[in-house]
């Protein structure tokens, strides 16, 4: 199957879900899916992916550059006046700052790594996808839970937030547990082989029901408005310029010889917003239901739910574009100029609202 067929698949998964809205009514039964993707689906998928990995020293500056990636967006989402300039809520902009920073390469940028450039190109890519699991599944679960234990505080008066009350989030959640079982297998010299063969056909099960339940979910759960769509669409140019702006610069500073990986630093921080942030949204948003109370939640998780919804779109037709025009954009030139492009795109939709309120109040 090739790439554009892979793709198309998973898409029609979301419209498949999305046409299926009216066969989900209630909450409950969105809350049923939800809790198998992340109880049973999620944490298998992790665990394999985890054990499957095999380290290399002079590759670890791979899954370096892509934390750092991470980190970085995540610092200008949060430092730039960027709640202020749209005028949005803080449990959207929360929901925001912890989506546009990940990345899902295995939905959709793997497919095309390797029809474009083969097996050895999306190893290389699976080792950048480490650095991008260290911050979503562990650094976005510390800021999400640090957040909802902020504002769960100053709901009741107390600001102060208990890093112990973090600590035993992250030890008792599924997704966490696996990843640390895979880790001590992995110290201890065992290998996913070393398993009983019922065991791991009992996981490789689980883990395949992964990415069609999260597809459909996406599409069950998208309930869209045009401000919303706008807002959206505006923060992927913004993130998708961004990232362009870091390619430019690692093909300025990397000895980059070949194609392949001239391509593969482009188009991997390109990769759909990834799933696993709003898992720990939905961890936050389960204690609040627990807890009870009227007041705002910390996450919208519609919101969240919405910028997945929108962000494969839009990053599997920019992986597109990059492969179908050959070497372009291999070459630093080429890529600042689209990085440009999209920064304007973003930037300055957001701006002509506040001059025209300035030109009013001078000519006032």
């Amino acid at each position: 199957m090739s790439s554009v067929q892979t793709t198309l698949s998973l898409l029609l998964l979301i419209v498949l879900g999305y046409l299926f809205r009216s066969k989900i009514k209630n909450r409950e039964q969105r809350e049923g899916i939800r809790t198998l993707i992340l109880s049973l689906a999620l944490p298998a998928t992790i665990f394999v992916s985890l054990i499957k990995i095999k380290f290399s020293l002079e590759l670890m500056i791979v899954p370096v550059l892509a934390l750092v990636f991470n980190v970085i967006m995540y610092l200008l989402v949060s430092k730039l006046p960027v709640q202020a300039l749209f005028k949005m809520p803080m449990n959207q902009y929360r929901a925001l700052m912890l989506l546009i920073p990940s990345l899902a390469p295995g939905l959709s940028c793997f497919p095309f790594i390797l029809e474009y450039s083969g097996e050895g190109t999306v190893a290389v890519a699976a080792l950048a996808d480490l650095g991008n699991k260290i911050f979503v599944l562990i650094v976005a679960y510390v800021i999400a839970m640090k957040w909802y234990y902020a504002s769960s505080r100053e709901a009741e008066g107390d600001r102060k937030v208990n890093l112990k009350d973090v600590l035993v989030s992250l030890v008792n959640e599924p997704v966490n547990m696996v990843i640390v079982a895979a880790v001590t297998m992995l110290a201890v010299g065992l290998s996913y082989d070393s398993l009983p063969a019922f065991v791991r056909m009992s996981i490789d099960k689980l883990s395949l029901l992964m990415t069609p339940l999260v597809l459909l979910f996406i599409g069950i759960s998208i309930r869209l408005t045009w401000q919303q769509v706008r807002t959206i669409f505006l923060f992927l140019f913004f993130r998708s310029g961004i990232a362009f702006l870091i390619s430019g610069l690692l093909l300025l500073v990397l000895p980059v010889n070949d194609l392949a990986t001239a391509l593969l630093i482009v188009v991997f921080p390109q990769s759909a917003c990834s799933f696993w942030p709003y898992s720990h949204m939905a961890v936050a948003s389960a204690q609040e239901s627990k807890r009870g109370g009227d007041g705002q939640k910390t996450f919208d998780l519609d919101f969240a739910m919405n910028i997945l919804g929108c962000s494969m779109p839009f990053s599997v037709m920019l992986i597109m574009l990059v492969y179908s025009t050959g070497d372009f954009f291999a070459t630093s030139p080429s890529v600042f100029s689209l990085a440009a492009a999209f920064l304007v795109i973003a930037v300055v939709p957001s701006l002509i609202p506040t001059w025209r309120r300035q030109q009013r109040l001078v000519n006032d």
